[in-house]
């Protein structure tokens, strides 16, 4: 180990900004074994991992990068899934500049591990392999569980839950497993055959899925109940937080997540009608998009892909306090995305449909409670953008649970998740939540982290039930 005196931090190649505008592939290449080898060895073994510390899954970074710089590349990937559902989706999208590979010890002077990287080859390796398998799950015990949403959370329970013996039935609204994985997130940073090949191994290992199934309206919450000894709710956050700007209702404004499921539709086979006509479809427009994080970059990026005449992303801090991974703004801006730092939309223009857009231009302030700084307008500073689309990229909330499920018991937190205690249970016996319905809109890794833990706490339940009959 202690290769990073001597080799150069590498990643894998990287498609040429002209080349990567052309199709949805991803853009990143994958290591060959010898450089996978390489850059495992450039771990120092420090004796804190804070590379562990920062990772939401608390992943054996070090052990299995040990593994890795010998060549033992079978017991690597067994070790990283040990801890992770889904290391091949977390090795691709994870923000490890913010996490992991963020909080390498080596970073400072000599460039940080390329885990996320190395992750991805050790799992990829593994299915080529045949390593990947559906372990068969121990004996029947007994119990079932029914989860709504087959995103991050409610696949990884399911995954946990199917290990212990338990009949798991996940019940979702659209027609493919994934959750944002599939809708949400776009092909150049994680292909759709990769959620599916994961999919299947689920199932092999017999878990059912039932698509096209809204709670609350093809099935009740209360009957699901009566099926499952326990109910878990892992919807994720889908509602799209407004703008409160006049003439925001213009035709042409549209929310992100309809955009970026319409545009992920599209490249799967689907018809959709709302591509087709263009509405949300941004060839040969002048798209700005509003907001600074992850989703925000996965909306310019699809934009340029899609043939827009120009992409401008506005955000109203500067880039250095953007939330979203600065490896993605940097991956934009060579794709030819223009960011308008410390700039707000103050009122969209047009008449029936949007034409320009009033920019306010802002400064940053005083530090508010969090630490991080206010954002102040110039007064009297403002300009106009040309659009003919405005994505809203600015975050996600949670729907009304209680009134969708209609089981108004269901209580919220002060933020309108989901509140659960520390097992997870809501405020309905036996019913559980998990992930961002809980959390708030956050990281797949997160959400991975969150339906491990309810389904450790749900089978914690189900071994108190039968110590209690016995």
């Amino acid at each position: 180990m202690l290769r990073f005196t001597h080799d150069a931090q590498q990643y894998p190649a990287v498609k040429p900004a002209e080349l990567r505008k052309q199709d949805f592939d991803e853009i990143y290449a994958q290591f060959a074994a010898q450089e996978a080898t390489r850059q495992s060895a450039r771990c120092s073994q420090c004796g804190i991992p804070f590379c562990q510390v920062h990772c939401p899954l608390q992943n054996n970074i070090p052990d299995w990068l040990k593994l890795a710089a010998e060549g033992r590349f079978e017991e690597a990937y067994h070790l990283s899934a040990a801890t992770n559902n889904f290391p091949e989706i977390c090795g691709r999208i994870c923000p490890q500049d913010k996490l992991c590979e963020g909080n390498c010890v080596i970073e400072k002077g000599f460039g940080s591990v390329t885990i996320g990287s190395i992750e991805k080859f050790l799992t990829e390796t593994a299915f080529a392999k045949g390593w990947a398998k559906a372990a068969p799950p121990q004996a029947d015990s007994g119990f079932s569980v029914g989860i709504i949403g087959a995103g991050p959370a409610g696949m990884a329970a399911a995954d946990m839950l199917r290990r212990e013996g338990h009949a798991v039935e996940i019940y979702d609204r659209y027609d493919r497993a994934g959750g944002l994985m599939m809708y949400g997130i776009p092909n150049f940073k994680l292909e759709k055959h990769v959620v599916q090949r994961r999919t299947e191994l689920l199932k092999q290992r017999g878990v059912v899925f039932n698509h096209n199934i809204e709670i609350g309206r093809d099935i009740s919450l209360q009957s699901l109940r009566e099926k499952h000894q326990a109910v878990l709710i892992a919807t994720g956050v889908y509602k799209a937080r407004e703008i409160d700007v006049p003439e925001y209702h213009l035709p042409g404004v549209v929310p992100a997540l309809d955009y970026l499921t319409t545009s992920n539709r599209n490249g799967l086979g689907d018809r959709v009608a709302a591509f087709d006509d263009g509405s949300l479809n941004a060839h040969g427009k002048k798209v700005v998009v509003i907001g600074g994080g992850d989703t925000a970059m996965d909306c310019v990026r699809t934009a340029i892909r899609q043939g827009a005449e120009s992409v401008t992303c506005l955000y109203r801090r500067d880039k250095a306090n953007m939330p979203g991974s600065q490896r993605e703004v940097k991956n934009a801006e060579e794709e030819g995305v223009v960011f308008a730092w410390l700039s707000a939309p103050k009122a969209f223009i047009g008449t029936s449909k949007i034409e320009q857009i009033m920019v306010q231009r802002m400064h940053l302030g005083i530090m508010d409670s969090r630490g991080r700084q206010s954002v102040v307008e110039n007064t009297g500073d403002t300009t106009t953008l040309p659009a003919d689309m405005v994505i809203k990229a600015l975050g996600y909330d949670a729907d009304d649970l209680p009134s969708a499920f209609n089981e108004p018991s269901l209580q919220l937190s002060a933020q309108g998740t989901l509140a659960v205690n520390a097992r997870f249970e809501t405020s309905l016996s036996g019913v559980y939540a998990a992930g961002d319905i809980v959390r708030g809109a956050s990281l797949v890794v997160w959400a991975i982290r969150d339906g491990r833990d309810a389904a450790a706490a749900i089978h914690s339940a189900f071994q108190s039930r039968l110590g209690k009959a016995a």
